[in-house]
């Protein structure tokens, strides 16, 4: 669901970026009430771990379209509504800014539709509701997958509201929604399942952790240790190797534009997208996940094989090097956050 620049109008994408940024304020100030040496390091192992699930898109059958796990209702389950979004603007950042995954204009798009969304409606208002605070797993895999179908319902309600009030694409508003409403749907059941099933064996392994993360996340430093060592090792697997079995299917977004315009994309046209393209191509480290090709205007990722599975190389360094410049970036907010608690208190 990653948006590009294409779809977005700079009026509607200054816009989201606003909202995303005040949003950003609010959650840092709510962490840094809390923050700890202890939370800390679960947000970075988080990050890294969202991040390479979201390299792996799986099928649809019958559909010819793919998904990939959003990690909004992963991360507010295990960090916190708030450490959460934090989390989610982080890894979308790294994402645009190094692989060239979602538009620098659309970034405030992408972080409201993936963060917002599941963070701060679907967790509290039906997770935490269906799931309390001592339910079983039962309850955890009903409240997970109603929780991420909703929050990506409305992640995708979001997307087309914002390439419709845009007005620079031929994307109708009702045939728009007609397909990517459903698409969505089977990728939040998907998300769900995924997400109870992480949920669960961390909870076997961090027996704290149950529904209100936030704070319990710093209690048992032992569990919490060997929590983050398991969670970093499959984030280094998934990234580096289990990356290779994904899907090449398009996404939900690309499929459902494709079947309104033909295309899979859609061309940027205003002198200010251009400019944030080009701005894109000097800062993306690994362009859609694979070494640049010197010469050539394709990236490795479109050269490469279309078998499956994809054994790249450059994938796998795109999964290692996203999941470490990801956790970086989380662990110097953090530290940021403890050196501002520190001075206030």
């Amino acid at each position: 669901m990653h948006m590009s620049d294409a779809l977005i109008s700079p009026q509607v994408g200054l816009s989201m970026w606003a909202v995303a940024a005040g949003l950003i304020g609010l959650s840092a100030r709510k962490v840094g009430n809390d923050v700890d040496n202890r939370k800390v390091p679960m947000m970075g192992v988080m990050a890294a771990f969202v991040f390479a699930a979201q390299m792996i898109n799986f099928s649809i059958p019958g559909t010819g379209s793919s998904g990939h796990i959003g990690g909004g209702m992963l991360l507010a389950i295990l960090l916190g509504p708030y450490a959460a979004f934090l989390v989610m603007a982080s890894i979308l950042t790294v994402q645009a800014l190094f692989f060239a995954d979602g538009g620098l204009l659309a970034l405030g798009c992408n972080i409201i539709n993936l963060g917002l969304f599941p963070c701060f409606i679907a967790y509290p208002l039906i997770y935490k509701r269906i799931v309390g605070e001592k339910a079983g797993n039962a309850a955890i895999m009903a409240g997970a997958i109603i929780a991420s179908v909703v929050g990506l319902q409305l992640g995708a309600l979001g997307v087309v509201i914002e390439t419709v009030l845009s007005g620079i694409s031929e994307l109708p508003f009702r045939l728009f929604l007609y397909m990517m409403m459903p698409i969505h749907l089977a990728i939040g059941v998907v998300e769900g399942v995924a997400t109870a099933l992480v949920v669960t064996f961390v909870r076997t392994v961090h027996p704290e952790i149950a529904g209100s993360a936030a704070k319990q996340v710093s209690a048992a430093p032992g569990a919490m240790a060997k929590t983050i060592i398991i969670l970093l090792t499959v984030a280094a697997l998934t990234g580096g190797i289990v990356s290779w079995f994904a899907s090449g299917d398009p996404d939900g977004l690309e499929w459902s534009i494709a079947k309104v315009t033909g295309n899979e994309e859609v061309e940027n046209v205003s002198r200010i997208h251009k400019r944030l393209g080009d701005v894109q191509n000097r800062t993306s480290i690994l362009p859609d996940y694979a070494f640049r090709e010197s010469g050539d205007e394709e990236t490795g990722a479109a050269q490469a094989g279309h078998g499956w599975p994809d054994i790249n190389t450059g994938t796998s360094v795109s999964g290692l090097v996203g999941a470490s410049i990801t956790v970086m970036a989380v662990l110097l907010i953090g530290m940021v956050l403890k050196r501002l608690k520190r001075r206030t208190s």
